[in-house]
């Protein structure tokens, strides 16, 4: 046998996990299951939904914490339980939320965090027939998001002007997840009928259809590997062993390559960092986290190592690169939801590539995603595409700006027939008054 070790610069990736004084616990997580992460970050805040009328979100920042206590100021202005969250990746406090009440909304959280319960949205979006399941803000567009639903329709909004953009009914079951290409021309999904559909909601076309990803009946899921053109799906065979494959989204009749992983049950969420060309496989109901590597040219994937935890996952997400401790060599922070004894706990844990070296590693962090729009919403609409802006993590490029940075605007809500009405309503009002003021002096109103 061979005796050939492929060298990688992340080979040696180590989890650190945190002390229990560095965790976040005490939350009442809500009992609503389904095919979301249960849990999303940036880097100021996180969120994870709870237990209770309002569908309520806890929206946590990351200074506080501990245990989430009793009467902690939270989102609550849906009428069924939140299914799934996002936060708009260039406007970090807005928050998106999907629930059983078939309604979206656009949440604009204080930058300090809330200082009390929020139950007005600045955005209120109405369209799904069904329950709302899934959502995905755009990677490079301003302002525009994804969603689909328990009716099978996957609908892209512009949530600046409270409008639907895109309508597809091209599913006959439950879909999966729901994801964005690496610069957003494209969604792709996974469903029930074990197809990966990829769709141009510009064109209202499916425009490549996987056939077959997964012969197990389980739940699969999917991640694009950046601007390769490959995806990754993760899902089961017909004897419920898990597995993930390696796609070309241009010749989809076969696999680039798969790997077998294990028998296990539960569905494993993939998280691919384009920066550093890992893949992350995390697996709901088990505490373990793979990561792969990603490389031009056959076999395309190579297994780094491997995190164990005895703390079975519910739900977890990977937060943006620059909210990461760069000079300690933390490549990666992936936030774990755990349930313990009843209380839903987030643990962040952070990949660290062992270096002795004090400086700057250009080699492991090249240019991160700046957080910064590279199209507006109307830009995106009219055929525009464009990559992710970057900017350098390196802390003494003082002033580092991203590439060919678009303006940001602020984001500013359509106003909704209720607000329409009430100031209406108000200037009736007011108009009544002036007019009687003109009666009581004897001038004429006309």
């Amino acid at each position: 046998m061979s005796g050939f070790v492929r060298a990688s610069k992340y080979r040696h990736v180590y989890v650190e996990a945190p002390k229990v004084e560095d965790t976040y616990k005490g939350f009442r997580l809500s009992t609503a299951t389904g095919e979301q992460q249960y849990v999303k970050g940036n880097t100021k805040f996180f969120a994870v939904a709870l237990s209770g009328g309002g569908g309520p979100i806890a929206v946590v920042p990351y200074e506080q914490k501990g245990a989430f206590a009793p009467g902690t100021p939270i989102v609550a202005g849906h009428k069924g339980a939140v299914l799934d969250f996002d936060f708009n990746p260039f406007h970090e406090h807005l928050l998106a939320s999907a629930s059983e009440d078939l309604t979206i909304k656009v949440w604009g959280i204080p930058p300090e965090g809330l200082a009390s319960t929020l139950t007005e949205p600045l955005v209120d979006l109405h369209g799904h027939g069904r329950k709302v399941t899934l959502l995905r803000f755009h990677p490079t567009a301003n302002n525009v998001l994804a969603s689909v639903g328990g009716d099978f329709a996957v609908k892209v909004w512009d949530i600046e002007k409270g409008t639907e953009v895109s309508t597809m009914q091209v599913h006959d079951s439950l879909i999966q997840d729901l994801v964005w290409d690496f610069e957003g021309k494209l969604w792709a999904t996974t469903s029930k009928d074990k197809r990966v559909r990829l769709g141009d909601p510009r064109a209202d076309a499916v425009v490549a259809e996987l056939e077959e990803a997964h012969q197990g009946a389980k739940s699969a899921k999917l991640a694009f590997l950046g601007e390769t053109g490959r995806f990754a799906t993760v899902g089961f065979t017909k004897q419920s062993q898990r597995q993930l494959k390696i796609w070309d989204s241009k010749a989809l009749a076969k696999p680039l390559t798969k790997i077998d992983i294990d028998q296990a049950a539960g569905v494993i969420l993939p998280f691919f960092d384009h920066d550093t060309k890992v893949l992350y496989l995390c697996g709901k109901g088990d505490g373990n986290i793979r990561y792969y590597e990603s490389v031009e040219g056959k076999p395309f994937i190579f297994p780094l190592s491997e995190y164990r935890s005895t703390a079975a996952a519910k739900g977890a997400c990977f937060l943006p690169k620059r909210g990461l401790n760069i000079m300690a060599c933390e490549t990666a922070r992936c936030l774990k939801l755990t349930s313990q004894a009843g209380q839903g706990v987030v643990e962040p844990l952070s990949f660290i590539v062992p270096r002795k070296s004090d400086a700057f590693q250009d080699d492991i962090f090249p240019d991160t995603f700046s957080g910064l729009p590279s199209l507006q919403a109307d830009d995106w609409l009219a055929g525009a595409n464009a990559p992710p802006q970057l900017v350098s993590l390196n802390p003494d490029a003082k002033g580092a700006k991203p590439k060919a940075a678009a303006p940001v605007k602020s984001f500013v809500p359509a106003k909704t027939t209720l607000q329409l009405q009430k100031e209406l309503d108000q200037a009736h009002a007011l108009i009544e008054k002036l007019t009687k003021r003109l009666q009581d002096a004897g001038l004429p109103t006309d």
